[in-house]
């Protein structure tokens, strides 16, 4: 991927990851800056998509390519084809995963137009479950996940959470069963972690992205507003 949006950046472990970014047009003064963390088709078009709407409401954006260990730049995998994507989604760990937050934490912070006490996080699906690690091993302000499939696996950080967490769930997704949401929730809680946790009846798995089958614009719509309310409200209290 070669375009004026993309860059590469080093991380910790001594590999080289390529991501995607977008700055607001017009902006007076440091802006929040947002991670923006993939499902498991890559940093395709819809996560671009995404990162513009972002960058659109203010906000510096910064979309890192979390399978660079294993695939070549630029991946996009189609939405029908989750079998190619399984390889390398079954090769990323926790560690490897902090490692490219901290990286693109480190980019956005050294912007000179971002503030850095103002970062958060979105995630989408395996981004979902990426966000919840991000709030656990990043200094965030904000932290929002889209029905993220795992993160019932790695629960146990809840107690690390830095910042108040945004879920959203899809109420008739067959990828994540209520068990898995309340085993989330329920480890928020007992860490005494402030969180929004929002089920969508009416959605299935994947609700936000207009690419796929799955896609629910009524879900989408409200889903977004919220998340560009909880961002506005959060990092506003970081002031």
């Amino acid at each position: 991927m070669s375009s004026p949006n993309s860059l590469a950046l080093s991380v910790g472990d001594g590999t080289t990851m390529q991501a995607y970014t977008a700055q607001p047009q017009d902006s007076a003064g440091p802006v929040p800056g947002i991670i923006l963390l993939q499902e498991a088709f890559g940093v395709n078009s819809h996560i671009r998509s995404v990162a513009d709407r972002l960058a659109q409401a203010g906000y510096a954006v910064v979309a890192p390519e979390l399978f660079h260990r294993t695939a070549a730049p630029g991946l996009e995998i189609a939405y029908s084809d989750f079998p190619s994507a399984m390889p390398h989604y079954f090769a990323i760990t926790n560690e490897g995963l902090t490692a490219d937050l901290q990286a693109a934490h480190a980019w956005l912070t050294g912007q000179p137009g971002v503030a850095a006490d103002k970062i958060g996080s979105i995630g989408f699906c395996l981004g979902g479950r990426v966000s919840f690690l991000a709030n656990a091993v990043l200094p965030l302000a904000a932290g929002v996940s889209y029905y993220g499939g795992g993160t019932e696996q790695i629960k146990d950080r809840a107690a690390d959470l830095h910042a108040p967490h945004l879920f959203f769930w899809g109420g008739l997704d067959q990828h994540i069963s209520k068990e898995n949401i309340v085993e989330v929730t329920d480890a928020v809680d007992a860490a005494q972690k402030p969180y929004v946790n929002t089920v969508i009846s009416y959605a299935d798995h994947g609700f936000h992205c207009d690419e796929r089958p799955s896609y629910n614009a009524d879900a989408a719509r409200e889903a977004w507003a919220l998340t560009l309310a909880f961002f506005q409200d959060k990092f506003q209290a970081a002031e």
